[in-house]
């Protein structure tokens, strides 16, 4: 388990480094993150290099057996370098540049900042890759964080030939991005700009594609320095670290060219949810490379700096939340940072050394937790843990929340409550596009999936033939790749699967805009929707329930109706269905379950698809989460917890049985499971 911190001695005079390393030691620190902001140090002006210090760090961290996870040093450019070379600055939607003063000021796409980084990166790469100490690298660092897209000429020149290389064709790429429409035919590449500010709904396509191509560029920083570290003779492990669902990075697309995951989770201690959005970013770095562990990068050990409040974390939450990473695939807990900043724009966030020093609860916590991971020895690595598939899908998250739809729908909410009603269950979920819905899985739930390419809609088919149970929410499978309108109408790809036709949209009137309506003395279809912001339906067994956002018109050609609208503008017409497909099942949902009706909903589809949680019964604020062969048991409430479960706990052979866990209380089980049967369609290895 490694466990440390991002280290920035360059903040620091070297008479403090020795006691660095000796309260390092204390705190039982394994591996520092090393560099990530250092580039004035390294190369404090053109054409001058210093490397004396951070070979004495090294060294120093090295004798203390401190491993390094040596950064490229590339996430903030010096003043030196933008003074010399504006073209080297970002730009705003408005094509106004920013400046440094801060990070991340600087253009990916730029071709001076890539030179100069490249040679920063090159010299590191040279210097360090035989180091013993070094024993990874941190390539650049939460690339896009603040600069999700870069609008200057350089991005404009990387975009145009990002599209030449896409469509081939000026004449291809109108086709796709339907440019007949408002006059916006191109005659050539040169006429393709960003999309920058424009006074009414830009092109979708257009603004899709260019999310897309800062994905890529991102990812091209990356690899460009991934592959100038190999060329260097390094052979460490090589990675980035990632934000969890952060927008303007598809990161589904990046995990196949990082060799470990590494993510950045920074949970508002205000938040009541905190445990299960938490708990949704793990499942989601944890499927990027489904059975390997990860690296739990930064967290903070007490308050951030950077929201309206900065209230400090409960006792015990530091080390409740590290158990959750664990549990859900972590092999490593580190933080943001190990000794606090006294000047900058960060002075005022947590460490693992605080400004007041050893004296205080932040240091005794990270002493103690240092502890604690040393004596877990060796973990299982995460296997096929998930009977559940939660497909979340970055292109369809760009597309969705686009302009010019039926409604606003909040993509990443919705998944949350679905991910958060199987985890208040008990059931472990992977988060994976839909082209990784295969046969690891019973069930597969796939909400609002407006964008399906044609290899995801195959694979949802695939899954269900050979005996998956599928639910498809309301608001999918409506456009291509490009953000058209597909021949045939709507569900043309999952329709036949799912046994049901569409008809019409039919958005509801959130309760925000029916109050205004009303307020407004509005009548028509405005007063009318007023009152369905809610379509009620009823359920086989007799549940009543809700839909919210949306009560689509379907026809159930050849599927069961399950429920049926008895309220809103789609009455009487399908709200549920289900249709036998092969050896599996497939239902559509044409609304989303409110809050309230979400559960029953659930119930419905596991018990279809034979899913069991991992406890019989899974007290309000426990988490329940499993990893190979050792479960999680964590009460993450304010009130004590019984919680009953087989097994024995780690490092001992004391059963578990029945007990009491105290608020922020938690306990590593053991408890061998016995494998799934393997299925039709999945591959051999897999089967294995």
């Amino acid at each position: 388990m490694l466990y440390g911190a991002d280290y920035n001695p360059d903040q620091w005079p070297e008479e403090v480094w020795p006691d660095d390393v000796r309260l390092m030691r204390e705190a039982g620190v394994t591996t520092v993150s090393l560099g990530i902001f250092a580039w004035s140090r390294i190369q404090p002006a053109p054409g001058a290099w210093d490397f004396a210090w951070l070979d004495r760090i090294i060294d120093l961290l090295h004798e203390g057996g401190i491993a390094v996870n040596l950064a490229t040093a590339t996430a903030s450019p010096p003043p030196w370098m933008t003074t010399a070379h504006p073209d080297a600055l970002a730009a705003d939607e408005h094509g106004a540049p920013y400046w440094h003063g801060s990070r991340q000021h600087h253009s990916p796409a730029s071709p001076t900042w890539r030179r100069l980084a490249a040679e920063l990166v090159r010299r590191l790469a040279e210097r360090y890759a035989d180091h013993p100490a070094v024993v990874m690298w941190h390539v650049d660092n939460e690339l896009g964080c603040h600069l999700h897209e870069d609008f200057s000429d350089a991005a404009r020149d990387a975009f145009r030939t990002w599209t030449r290389a896409r469509y081939g064709s000026v004449e291809r790429l109108n086709e796709a991005w339907g440019t007949a429409f408002w006059s916006q035919r191109y005659g050539s590449f040169d006429e393709v700009f960003p999309p920058r500010k424009a006074p009414f709904i830009r092109n979708p396509a257009h603004v899709l594609d260019y999310k897309r191509f800062m994905s890529d560029t991102w990812l091209e920083v990356y690899l460009m320095q991934r592959d100038i570290i190999r060329a260097a003779g390094a052979t460490q492990p090589i990675s980035t670290n990632m934000m969890g669902a952060f927008p303007p990075a598809d990161y589904a697309s990046w995990a196949p060219h990082i060799d470990v995951i590494t993510d950045d989770c920074y949970p508002d201690p205000l938040d009541p949810a905190r445990p299960l959005t938490t708990a949704f970013q793990r499942d989601l770095v944890r499927s990027l490379k489904r059975g390997q562990p990860w690296i739990l990068m930064e967290q903070a050990t007490d308050a951030v700096n950077w929201r309206a409040t900065n209230p400090s974390k409960m006792p015990g939450q530091l080390a409740a939340e590290t158990a959750q990473s664990i549990g859900r695939g972590a092999d490593g807990i580190m933080f943001f940072q190990w000794r606090q900043s006294r000047a900058g724009a960060e002075k005022f966030h947590s460490a693992m050394l605080p400004q007041a020093g050893t004296r205080t609860r932040t240091w005794r916590e990270a002493v103690a937790l240092g502890e604690r991971l040393a004596a877990l020895g060796d973990l299982p690595s995460p296997g096929d843990d998930a009977p559940v598939a939660l497909v979340f899908d970055w292109e369809n998250w760009w597309a969705v929340e686009g302009e010019g739809h039926p409604m606003t729908v909040d993509y990443l909410q919705v998944v949350r409550d679905w991910h958060a009603a199987l985890t208040r269950r008990g059931i472990m979920v992977d988060v994976v596009p839909p082209e990784r819905v295969d046969g690891r899985y019973r069930l597969a739930i796939a909400p609002f999936l407006y964008l399906l390419r044609e290899a995801g809609a195959e694979a949802l088919a695939r899954f269900v033939a050979h005996g998956g149970v599928l639910a498809a929410g309301p608001f999918t499978d409506v456009v291509d790749d490009n953000d058209r309108f597909r021949e045939g109408g709507f569900l043309t790809q999952l329709g036949p699967v799912l046994g049901v036709a569409f008809e019409d949209f039919r958005a509801l009137v959130p309760p925000d805009r029916a109050t205004v309506a009303e307020r407004a003395g509005e009548v028509g279809s405005a007063a009318a929707g007023a009152s369905d912001e809610r379509a009620f339906a009823r359920f086989a067994g007799g549940i009543a329930g809700a839909g919210t956002i949306l009560a689509e018109a379907i026809w159930a050609d050849d599927a069961e109706v399950v429920a049926a609208y008895e309220t809103g503008p789609s009455t009487g017409r399908p709200a549920v269905t289900r249709r036998a497909h092969g050896d599996g099942s497939a239902w559509y949902l044409a609304t989303q379950p409110s809050p309230e009706t979400l559960g029953a909903v659930l119930d419905a589809l596991i018990a279809d698809a034979g899913v069991r949680p991992e406890l019989d019964e899974v007290p309000e604020g426990v988490e329940v989460a499993r990893r190979g062969d050792l479960v999680t048991i964590i009460n993450h409430g304010t009130e004590p917890a019984r919680v009953e479960a087989e097994g024995t706990l780690l490092g001992s052979d004391e059963p578990f049985g029945a007990r009491t866990l105290a608020p922020q209380e938690f306990a590593f089980v053991l408890a061998p499971r016995e494998p799934a049967p393997a299925r039709a369609d999945l591959p051999l290895e897999a089967r294995a």
